[in-house]
């Protein structure tokens, strides 16, 4: 089949060598480094003129601009939702009005277009306090405020327009579902680790590290959040491509703590890593609305994804540093992102530079060999979280 990638991170790298493995062939635009050497590289814009047999969109930009509704008009086949679906993720007030109208559970808040009323929202919420900017921040839009001055200078920087929520405690689940308008697909969990430093520690980043295991969640607590959560979403909007739940399982059960709708980075990469389909026949099924019958295979080694980050990040990030060792990396593949070939030589090119990722027959020995592997790479300004699925292990005691 010949497969469009649209991105240029580690997700779509990482889906380009799933579906490499299946022999398609692909086409990546802007793609990187890595996807280079498994697709052709294909110029931004006109994508349409490819004629492609599937189109798949990484990043959530394209998909908030309308590209499926384009395609669509076009005749051709693509994995996302439309524009008005991909306001799930571009706006969170409107995303919290729709979770509150539909009875999907969630955290309490109170939405915002000025800061005075953001001021007074926050009086309503005891601290800590989870302060959203309302638009697409790539995945930096979220301030947990421990004192008040956090509250108000977050505010500052993230407002007017906010979703001001509460606190809610528990274990964060990514709960990732492929859908063709009406049917659902479930992915396997996975985990997220947000904060730029050990034991979540530091602001919040894109993504610093992601698993993959069946131990995550008990088929019971998925059926919950399918049932209670993805569905209804669906069905109340006729919802096509990766419907994200971010989901906090709480003491009450599992709350939404936010929409995406497209596949998680780096979830991806732990995703990609485990995955024993062809992906691309699945995609192709969900496209021409006929995921009724399908069904996806996982091998049941756990998989780990660390993120690899450049000097600064997640602020000002310093770009050009050499990157050494990729090759040498034994019992792992790693999925590039923030690089770039330079007087040939491949250098960083933005904040999440690697993700290097690997499996095992137990988590434990998936996360050494995935640190193994790291060990194996080096550039200058390089930093990483050491706790990558720690707390995954006490589901395996």
């Amino acid at each position: 089949m010949k497969i469009l990638i649209i991105g240029s991170g580690g997700r779509e790298h990482a889906l380009a060598w799933h579906l490499k493995q299946h022999n398609h062939q692909l086409f990546c635009s802007p793609g990187n480094p890595g996807m280079a050497q498994l697709g052709e590289i294909y110029p931004e814009g006109n994508l349409h003129q490819l004629k492609p047999d599937l189109t798949i969109v990484g990043p959530e930009a394209p998909l908030v601009a309308g590209i499926v509704d384009q395609f669509r008009q076009q005749n051709l086949k693509i994995v996302g939702p439309n524009q008005a679906n991909a306001q799930l993720e571009a706006s969170k007030t409107y995303s919290k009005r729709f979770m509150e109208q539909a009875g999907i559970p969630t955290a309490r808040s109170q939405q915002t277009t000025t800061l005075d009323q953001a001021k007074q929202a926050l009086k309503q919420f005891p601290l800590p306090v989870v302060i959203k900017a309302d638009g697409l921040a790539a995945g930096k839009g979220v301030i947990i405020a421990h004192t008040q001055h956090e509250a108000e200078q977050a505010i500052q920087n993230l407002g007017p327009k906010l979703v001001i929520e509460e606190f809610l405690t528990g274990e964060e689940v990514s709960f990732i579902a492929l859908c063709d308008g009406h049917n659902v697909l479930a992915l396997e969990p996975t985990q997220d680790h947000k904060a730029v430093h050990d034991n979540d520690q530091g602001p919040n980043t894109g993504g610093m590290g992601a698993y993959c295991d069946s131990n995550i969640l008990t088929s019971q607590q998925s059926t919950q959040i399918l049932n209670e959560i993805i569905r209804p979403t669906v069905e109340r909007t006729n919802f096509t491509g990766f419907l994200y739940a971010g989901i906090m399982m709480t003491q009450d059960g599992p709350k939404t703590l936010e929409f995406n709708v497209r596949l998680g980075d780096p979830e991806t990469q732990a995703l990609m890593h485990r995955m024993d389909s062809d992906f691309g026949e699945v995609l192709l099924a969900a496209a021409e609305g006929q995921l009724k019958n399908v069904k996806l295979n996982w091998k049941p080694e756990p998989s780990v994804a660390i993120v690899l980050a450049a000097h600064g990040y997640p602020g000002t990030v310093r770009t050009g540093d050499e990157i050494h060792g990729i090759d040498d990396v034994q019992n792992a593949v790693v999925y590039q992102a923030g690089t770039k070939m330079e007087d040939g030589k491949l250098v960083t090119a933005g904040g999440r530079v690697l993700a290097v990722t690997s499996s095992g027959p137990t988590l434990e020995s998936a996360i050494a060999n995935a640190y193994q592997s790291v060990s194996a790479i080096h550039f200058d300004g390089m930093h990483y979280r050491r706790d990558i699925a720690q707390k995954g292990l006490k589901r395996w005691m």
